[in-house]
Parts: structure tokens; C-alpha cells; sequence
């Protein structure tokens, strides 16, 4: 009798999962039509990566609209726990690109390979983090999520960097990375390209199993 009732609750909850899975995918499935209208959901379905940009640059009042959208984050006990710096100067932007691609080039042992530091954007935000605070890391993704939105809504494009920081915070980086004058004791995370879309990408699917509900 035991054995029949075990049974019978795992079978009960495993039909509980499907169920709250399923019900979460057909509701998903709804959300973007339900979105019209609501400026936030349709800024956050509209955004996408870009990796092609305009030459034309991004206007410091707009820059600095961003960023203020972005000091705006939600951050742990009020720290504000990250340094945010910004490249604008086409000179530094080209050093960026050409010892980023000599680097790509060493590491790859690929001659030929061409990887971009910024995709050729006119603007370069770099995030760094508080490493002695256990949750900055957090912080620093709210701030520059809030970017990108902002970014996305006044019709700047943006591409979210991890391979250009790894070269930063490697010893062949180093003498850029020093030019950037963060303060101890605070590593670069980070970078975020902004600049006008050359690109209109499709969007990705995305996997509704990766959330469940808990009950």
C-alpha cells in the first residue's frame, strides 16, 4: 500500500511540473502580443545584439542620457558599487581594435583571424567591479541591462563585450588597460559597444524550459 501511494504522489508531481511548464509556454508564447502598446516590453522584445554599426557618432547628451538611465540600477545596500568608464576618442578606439586583433590573432594561432574590439562603434562603456564586495558583480548587470534598454529606446544600438576585457585584464593589455584609471580596488567585468544599428538582426528563440515554477 505504501509503495502504491509513493507512487502515486511522484506521478502527481511530475504532472504538476508539465503542467506549470506547459502553462508558462503558452502564456510566454502570448506575452509579445500582449506587449503592444507597453513601451518597456516592447524597448526590452525590439533589442538586439549589434555587431555592424554607422559611423555617425552617439551625441554626449545622449551618451549621458544612457548613463544616467544606467546609474538609475537597483545596487546592493546603496554601494553603488561599480566605475564606469567612457571611450568616445577614435585614436584610443583604434589602438583598442589593433592590439585586440594582434591578441586575438597570438591566442587563436590563426594568422588571419579578424575580430573586431567594438564592431567598429563609435562609443565604448567599460563596467568594472568592486572585488571586495561579494554582490557587485550583480550590480554591475543591473547597471549596464539599464543601458542597453535605454540605449534601445532612443535608437542606439549595443553589444555587450567579454573577450575585449579578458584582453584588458591580461598582461598584453595592460598599458590599455591602465589608461582606463580604474581605481583599486575595482576589475574591469565588462565592456558595452553603442552606436547606431547597420544591422537589423532576427530575433533568437529563447527556451521557456529554463524556467519553472516552484510550488
Amino acid at each position: 500500500m505504501m509503495k502504491h501511494l509513493l507512487f502515486g504522489i511522484l506521478c502527481g508531481l511530475a504532472l504538476c511540473g508539465c503542467r506549470s511548464q506547459t502553462s508558462f509556454g503558452d502564456r510566454a508564447a502570448d506575452a509579445a502580443t500582449l506587449a503592444a502598446g507597453n513601451p518597456v516590453e516592447e524597448t526590452i522584445r525590439a533589442r538586439r545584439s549589434i555587431r555592424r554599426y554607422e559611423p555617425q557618432p552617439v551625441g554626449r547628451d545622449t551618451l549621458l542620457r544612457i548613463l544616467d538611465c544606467g546609474l538609475q540600477a537597483p545596487n546592493g545596500q546603496g554601494r553603488e558599487s561599480w566605475e564606469v568608464r567612457v571611450v568616445t576618442d577614435s585614436a584610443l578606439l583604434a589602438a583598442l581594435d589593433r592590439q585586440y586583433g594582434c591578441y586575438v590573432r597570438q591566442v587563436s594561432r590563426n594568422p588571419k583571424a579578424q575580430h573586431p574590439a567594438a564592431y567598429g562603434a563609435p562609443a565604448l562603456v567599460f563596467i568594472a567591479c568592486d572585488t571586495t564586495y561579494d554582490l557587485s558583480q550583480v550590480d554591475c548587470g543591473l547597471l549596464g541591462g539599464n543601458m542597453i534598454l535605454a540605449a534601445q529606446s532612443v535608437g542606439v544600438g549595443s553589444c555587450c563585450l567579454g573577450g575585449l576585457c579578458r584582453f584588458l585584464n591580461a598582461p598584453e593589455g595592460a598599458e590599455l588597460l591602465r589608461r582606463l584609471q580604474l581605481p583599486d580596488p575595482h576589475r574591469l567585468l565588462y565592456a558595452i559597444a553603442f552606436g547606431y544599428p547597420a544591422e537589423m538582426p532576427a530575433a533568437k528563440p529563447r527556451n521557456r524550459e529554463k524556467v519553472r515554477f516552484v510550488e
